[in-house]
Formats: structure tokens, sequence, C-alpha cells
């Protein structure tokens, strides 16, 4: 049965299955990636800025694409997801593009216990912290692994697109997080029509529980920005405003897509 008692086994489930259908899709293009294409996009490069000689912890790595493009930047990058499915694809993909970057399977909650080390930026990005019940002890994880001067940078989708239905034809869900999501899909983001069916859990997080889990751990918010638009094609009923820059049809400039916040402690 799916409920939040046993969030963590269906989700690793589901992300687990995911990795193989993700790693062979058009839409993480590994073939161009592994060829030296980043999968970093203007918007996370411009908040981090000059990264080479730093060390980056990067959360909810999923496989890797995204840490090993940190490390072809120059950075010293460390990749966390919880899933052993992807964390193994990970590293394999590390010494097929001879990065230097590392790897390490764990559950977000559960870091402190599996690394040790302070960074100067942890950095996570699109599609993350929806999976975490608890951003009190998320904002606590991420203190912790911070020098005394780090950065902590997020980019993500803006908590009012987990509103709508799949086909953002009406408000389905809440915009406060009252309780959890439970989901059952087919196919993936990345491959609408992989053979694939998955159930998730979920939690919607609103702009005022991210920014107060920061600042309750004494987190200083040194940027602030949304967007409105996805540089990512992973939604239904998407148009193609620009190169690389999707909206919902429909909802042209209307809908806030993402958000960023730069965390200085």
């Amino acid at each position: 049965m799916a409920d939040e008692e046993n969030y963590l086994e269906i989700n690793k489930k589901a992300w687990d299955e995911k990795t193989e259908f993700h790693l062979r899709s058009e839409f993480y293009n590994n073939e161009e990636f592994v060829k030296g294409k980043s999968s970093l996009n203007n918007i996370e490069i411009s908040l981090l800025g000059n990264i080479s000689g730093k060390s980056v912890l990067h959360l909810q790595c999923h496989f890797g694409q995204d840490t090993i493009s940190l490390s072809r930047l120059g950075a010293d990058a460390i990749g966390v997801d919880f899933s052993p499915k992807a964390i193994s694809t990970a590293k394999e993909l590390a010494e097929q593009t001879q990065s230097n970057a590392k790897f390490v399977c764990s559950d977000i909650y559960d870091l402190p216990h599996n690394l040790t080390g302070k960074f100067d930026i942890v950095f996570t990005s699109y599609g993350t912290i929806g999976w975490l019940p608890d951003l009190d002890k998320w904002a606590a994880v991420i203190k912790h692994f911070l020098k005394a001067d780090g950065k902590f940078i997020i980019v993500e989708f803006h908590p009012v697109v987990w509103m709508f239905d799949n086909n953002f034809k009406e408000i389905l869900y809440s915009y406060f997080n009252i309780k959890p999501i439970i989901e059952s899909e087919e196919g993936t983001y990345a491959d609408k029509n992989a053979d694939l069916k998955t159930t998730m859990i979920s939690w919607n997080h609103s702009l005022d529980e991210i920014f107060n889990s920061l600042l309750n751990h004494d987190f200083k918010i040194t940027s602030f920005k949304e967007y409105n638009y996805s540089p990512y094609n992973c939604f239904c009923n998407t148009v193609e405003v620009s190169a690389g820059k999707y909206m919902i049809k429909g909802f042209e400039n209307k809908l806030p897509m993402l958000y960023s916040i730069i965390a200085e402690v």
C-alpha cells in the first residue's frame, strides 16, 4: 500500500526503474553528453558563477549528468541520490567520460551519516524538493555541509505548476503542503511513451515553506528570482516560445514556471 510511512521505498523503486529509460531517452541525450555537451542550463550556470576549484555538493543528482557537468567546469563535485540504480549508472558515466566527479548513494536526511566534509556550494535543481516531506530537516542538512562562507543554490519548478493536473486543465492540488500526493503514472517525463508504470509520493512546498525552512536555520537570502518559462519540455501541452524556453499553451507569460534562490550562511 502506498502511504507516507513507506514513501522512501516506493519512490526509490520508481526512480530505480526510471533510470534505465532516462539514460537512453532523447530528453537526456546521453550520447551527446558523453561527447562533451553540458547538461546544465544558462540559468544555473549564471547562478553558480565561476566554480573552478570550488567544492560542490549536488543533492538529488539522479544519474549524474549535472554533477559531471559541474566537474567539467572545474569544480570538485560530489553527487548524491537515494536510488542505487541511478548512482551506479552515475559512477559508470563518470568512468566513461573520465570525470573526477564522485557519487554517494544516500537519502538526503541520512547524508550526514554517509558523507564527511564541508563544501563551498550546495546545489540542487529541477524536480528535487517535491520528493522530501520535511524541508526543515532538508535545510538543516544543507547547513551541516556548508563552509562558514558557503552558498546554497537552488533552481526549481515553481509550486504553482504542481497545483495543476497533468494536462493543465484544472487545479487539482493545493499550493500548500497539507498532505502527501500519491500518484500512479504511465511513462515518464523523459519518455512519455515508455513501457513503465510507477507509483510515487510527493509533496508540494509553498514559497513560504521554502523560505522559512532556510531562514529558520539562519540562512541569509541574497537572491530570489522567478521565471516564466522552463528550459525543459517535460510537461504536457507546452509551446516553445523561443529556443530552449517552454511555456504551457494557453498560459504563456501567465504562470511562474521556475524560481531560484541563493542563500548564504
